[in-house]
């Protein structure tokens, strides 16, 4: 490794690099900050040789922008894009931004906001399933969020107008954008053509080489730095075995300043900088507040030896629903049939891994729904209105991140409660009493009044 060689006094320098590139794949001028590219430009030719070695993942740095290129081993839909103001990306968004990419690939250095909904919108009639009407609002909503999306990264950068505007009257609003093409054209590089591929699976890493010592150690750094925690059920005998060795994880604190929390039932490694994990857990927000409460409910729960004893069972078995989905969603119409390439069998089966016979305890539904209710009674003056208001949907809502982060499994009578979760045992709970305001216009004696 490169970093071996790296002074202790600049290490932390190169490590804060490593976590930026890692957190974002691709760096602009702009983004996620002005710092960032700089940064990582520094320490180029060490990070290059290092993401290749550890991970596999290619890295190319030019004057104004760097882009890591990873290798995905499965799909993983905890990771979805999202809106400038957070909200996560459906599958019209998805269209519309992979459409507007194309439209920016061949326009020239300006484009203006409707001339680039033309563009997607004469594409999207060409496609099965896709269409795009300006004279609807909720079209016009998630193209301007496909636009957000590219303007935050820089790749096209607004000059005149408004965006919003022109979603809410495209005949009196525009908006008019300066293109990158460096951009663009890093933001989308396929690893294969993707009219040559008949499966989302072409897109993974190809597990033919499942046995290779080389090959299994980078998969399982590329789970260390992708996922929450690496659970040893999740794993292949080769795999495990790689978890286990110490020289797995002290290459990666070393690269990236990560803290490795080890336990018998798998790997974490600890973000104490708070800048690569894409979600801060424990973090602000009612959302965020109410999974740590419930995390804290639940193990104590399964740590509770004067209740019944809990069911537990075992994992469900991986299943290829995502990828099937993906599969149905492919234009047959775009694919060059003589240069298409069949799944190949390890591939289709990759996500298909069966579960060993280790069971978790089963918390049911309505145990969580009770659970939930009390926390809301007793801080729910604390928590933002519009989840005060809908208790069922912040179950779900806090449900969903502790899922996100491998602390629960979803079955369909309940949760699986995972072992990473034990590290949230005993939360406490202080609420701040707020300072009482100072009325400026306190009302007025009648003496005073009549002074």
């Amino acid at each position: 490794m490169r970093a071996e060689h790296i002074s202790p006094l600049t290490l932390d320098s190169y490590q804060r690099a490593a976590r930026v590139i890692l957190s974002h794949h691709l760096l602009t001028q702009s983004y996620p900050d002005r710092a960032a590219l700089p940064q990582v430009r520094r320490w180029a030719t060490e990070l290059r040789d290092d993401f290749l070695e550890l991970f596999g993942y290619r890295l190319e740095v030019t004057e104004t922008t760097a882009r890591l290129f990873t290798v995905a081993d499965h799909l993983d839909p905890a990771t979805p894009a999202r809106t400038p103001g957070d909200r996560v990306f459906d599958r019209c968004r998805y269209a519309y931004l992979a459409l507007c990419l194309a439209a920016l690939g061949r326009a020239g250095n300006q484009i203006t906001l409707s001339e680039l909904a033309n563009h997607v919108a004469a594409s999207a009639a060409q496609v099965d399933g896709v269409d795009l009407s300006t004279e609807r609002a909720t079209d016009r909503d998630a193209f301007v969020d496909a636009v957000g999306w590219l303007a935050a990264r820089g790749a096209i950068g607004l000059t005149d107008g408004d965006a919003g505007g022109w979603a809410a009257n495209p005949d009196a609003g525009e908006a008019l954008y300066d293109i990158d093409r460096t951009v663009v054209v890093a933001l989308f590089r396929p690893p294969r053509a993707l009219q040559h591929l008949r499966s989302v699976q072409g897109l993974l890493e190809d597990s033919a080489d499942s046995v290779d010592a080389k090959a299994v150690r980078r998969r399982v750094r590329r789970a260390l730095v992708t996922r929450p925690v690496v659970y040893a059920t999740e794993l292949d005998e080769n795999e495990r075995l790689q978890l286990a060795l110490p020289r797995t994880t002290s290459d990666l604190e070393l690269l990236t300043g990560l803290v490795t929390e080890r336990r018998g039932e798998g790997v974490a490694m600890i973000d104490t900088s708070g800048r690569l994990s894409d979600t801060r857990f424990p973090g602000t927000g009612t959302v965020s507040q109410v999974a740590l409460l419930l995390a804290g409910e639940i193990a104590d729960r399964v740590l509770d030896l004067d209740s019944p004893e809990l069911t537990r069972l075992s994992l469900p078995t991986r299943s290829n629903a995502l990828i099937d989905e993906l599969d149905n969603a492919i234009p047959r119409s775009g694919i060059f049939e003589d240069l298409a390439d069949e799944p190949s069998p390890d591939s289709a089966t990759q996500d298909c891994l069966e579960s060993d016979d280790t069971q978790f305890p089963l918390i049911e539904h309505s145990w969580v729904t009770d659970t939930l209710h009390t926390l809301v009674d007793r801080f729910g003056k604390t928590f933002a209105a519009a989840w005060q208001a809908d208790p069922e949907g912040l179950e779900k809502a806090a449900l969903d991140l502790l899922e996100r982060l491998d602390l629960v499994s979803p079955v369909p009578d309940g949760i699986l409660v995972l072992p990473a979760l034990a590290r949230y045992r005993g939360v406490t709970v202080t609420i701040r009493e707020r300072t009482p305001e100072i009325d400026l216009f306190q009302a007025t004696s009648s003496e005073d009044s009549n002074a």
